[in-house]
């Protein structure tokens, strides 16, 4: 029996792009639908939200391009746009029904934003992918994931990195660092831990959201949390 019945999933655009480093890489969006599919098939009620890092990372590459903040922000709800229909078309192909909400009217490719539409089309076992983030600039995509998970009243936030949780150090760069089995949230605020956004992090923790730092490369882990499995890094 899973613990969650409804979830929200954050992927990062750098997740899309496998070890091209930058665009869309198939074998990843593949890889990533078949366990989505398996969610689906068992019922549980999947919302995503995606970033666009892999195509445009708006505060970086606006800088280095003399962009204004705002600017950039924009262009980058709009690399999410992208993401996200290449996800929905990799899920439909796959013969699950999927919606894509975007916080931007892009009335032409996918629905606007309506909470009330998105909890029916996740009661009709749809997967359901928000674009764009929050529609505004100055708020990044984590804080859209935090945001929507509350929309929705999801069970638990999931947000899929390269490292299986929340270490002292860079694991990648250290080997003698220490990982974190659960952490509360005022912790990762005091200890400056770069898990999510700090706005992402407080509103989590004002509204009792947990939240699963894990990773996305090893396969079924997704399904493996749901089905209430500890893996990665609790934040509560």
């Amino acid at each position: 029996m899973p613990k969650y019945k409804r979830i929200l999933l954050k992927i990062s655009g750098e997740m899309l792009c496998g070890p091209n480093g930058f665009g869309l890489h198939s074998p990843t969006l593949q890889r990533l639908a078949d366990e989505l599919k398996q969610l689906n098939q068992i019922g549980i009620e999947v919302a995503v939200v995606v970033g666009g890092g892999n195509i445009f990372r708006g505060m970086k590459q606006g800088k280095a391009h003399a962009i204004g903040r705002a600017s950039s922000d924009y262009m980058g709800m709009l690399a999410t746009c992208i993401n996200a229909l290449a996800l929905q078309e990799t899920l439909e192909n796959k013969g699950i029904e999927t919606r894509v909400q975007t916080a931007l009217k892009i009335s032409e490719l996918a629905e606007p934003y309506i909470r009330r539409r998105a909890l029916r089309h996740l009661q009709k076992t749809r997967i359901v992918i928000f674009a764009a983030g929050t529609g505004n600039p100055y708020f990044t995509t984590d804080t859209a994931a935090a945001l929507r998970a509350m929309e929705i009243q999801a069970d638990i936030l999931l947000k899929a990195t390269k490292v299986d949780g929340v270490y002292n150090k860079d694991p990648l760069k250290n080997k003698t660092s220490k990982k974190f089995n659960q952490l509360k949230y005022i912790e990762v605020l005091n200890k400056e831990i770069k898990v999510m956004d700090s706005t992402a992090i407080t509103l989590c923790m004002d509204n009792k959201m947990p939240l699963v730092i894990f990773n996305l490369h090893q396969k079924g882990n997704i399904i493996r949390i749901v089905k209430g499995e500890k893996l990665g890094t609790l934040i509560c």
